[in-house]
């Protein structure tokens, strides 16, 4: 199961959100899985151009424009589908620590910076403490470009099916 947690500057997480609401927040979903945290992590470090093999629902492709993948500074291109919606989005890996089995992604192009001023992407899985299995964690920093964008929410349920799609081909073929 899922945990969802928002913040916003002034409003709890279980408030509805009104046009007043902080133009900068922060969202992100805890998912469940079974597989080891360096292999989740592995796929999107060394292997993101095999998601879209593993997630066809979500991830139409994904190519490497400059760089190595799981290097800083390289910039990766992904086809993704959001809302029944083809879209893109042109990424610079901003850091990767395969210590901590974390990358984030910073967003250059693409239809979310059609909304967003700023939008980064962290992904972060944790070896569940006592027990088998991780927890990825997707968290999202971001800026609306104005009041009438709403808070990217319809991420989170995005990432969290990705995830277990991803973890049931990691998990296939141990």
């Amino acid at each position: 199961m899922a945990e969802v947690e928002t913040k916003k500057e002034t409003k709890a997480a279980t408030e509805p959100e009104t046009q007043a609401d902080s133009m900068v927040g922060e969202l992100w979903v805890d998912v469940d899985i079974i597989a080891p945290a360096e292999k989740f992590h592995h796929m999107f470090a060394k292997r993101p151009h095999n998601v879209s093999n593993v997630t066809p629902r979500h991830i139409g492709g994904v190519e490497l424009h400059e760089g190595e993948w799981d290097k800083v500074g390289s910039i990766v291109l992904w086809n993704y589908i959001h809302d029944g919606k083809l879209k893109v989005a042109k990424d610079r890996i901003e850091a990767v620590d395969p210590e901590k089995n974390l990358i984030k992604f910073r967003v250059l192009e693409g239809d979310v910076m059609k909304e967003y001023k700023t939008f980064l992407l962290t992904l972060q899985v944790t070896p569940t403490q006592g027990g088998t299995g991780s927890v990825v964690r997707w968290h999202i920093e971001y800026e609306r470009i104005d009041e009438k964008v709403a808070h990217p929410e319809t991420l989170l349920p995005f990432f969290e099916s990705m995830s277990k799609e991803i973890d049931d081909h990691l998990l296939s073929t141990e």
